[in-house]
């Protein structure tokens, strides 16, 4: 379930058949309602490498976000449709004193949650380069990418998310200009709640 086997088994064809054996045997694993939303299943994380499964549904209501959906990862990311329809949206994101629309946070994650931490930096933004992909479709994004991760108003959509940290990077988000420094903690969903998310993925696959 490494990084590289995952990736392997998307470039050969075979992620549906990955997901579903994933699916069919999530031990005691817990899924997470992420502040980005959608819920998370962690399947793997070993150093700076992670692979996850991730679920937007409207069967799980998005966690609340205290910043924006706008947002740049520390690590390269592979994400691979496995079905529905994912919109990554680029944000062209410009240094701004006075007419600054945003503050840069920054978020440290760990198991108690993310700690949102303000920096110095204010911004504006605008929408650049918008990727729409559908079943089957993996795409890239390098880390230090402002986007967001757009599924169509009551869409049902699951993609496979694999991460690779690259040092020297941040976990980033846009948020108001004089929201404070604070902690959020994500919610887990219980033994039932993850069951039936794992089902509502393998039902679109089967």
């Amino acid at each position: 379930m490494s990084h590289r086997a995952v990736h392997e088994e998307i470039l050969r064809g075979g992620a549906r058949q990955w997901a579903l054996k994933v699916l069919a045997d999530l031990g005691g694993l817990r899924a997470v309602r992420h502040p980005l939303g959608f819920v998370c299943l962690p399947l793997e994380r070993d150093g700076g490498e992670g692979v996850c499964l991730h679920l937007w549904s409207a069967a799980f209501p998005a966690a609340d976000t205290t910043t924006s959906q706008i947002h740049c990862h520390s690590w390269d990311l592979v994400s691979h449709v496995l079905y529905g329809q994912v919109r990554n949206v680029h944000a062209v994101v410009e240094e701004a004193d006075g007419d600054a629309t945003h503050r840069v946070f920054e978020v440290i994650s760990d198991a108690g949650g993310d700690r949102i931490e303000p920096t110095s930096r204010t911004v504006r933004h605008r929408t650049g380069l918008v990727e729409t992909f559908g079943r089957g479709e993996t795409y890239t994004l390098s880390a230090g990418r402002f986007h967001s991760s757009v599924v169509p108003e009551h869409g049902e959509a699951a993609t496979i998310a694999l991460g690779r940290v690259r040092a020297g990077s941040h976990d980033l988000s846009l948020g108001p200009l004089d929201t404070p420094a604070h902690h959020i903690t994500r919610g887990h969903l219980d033994a039932a709640q993850t069951a039936r998310a794992a089902r509502l993925i393998a039902e679109h696959l089967t």
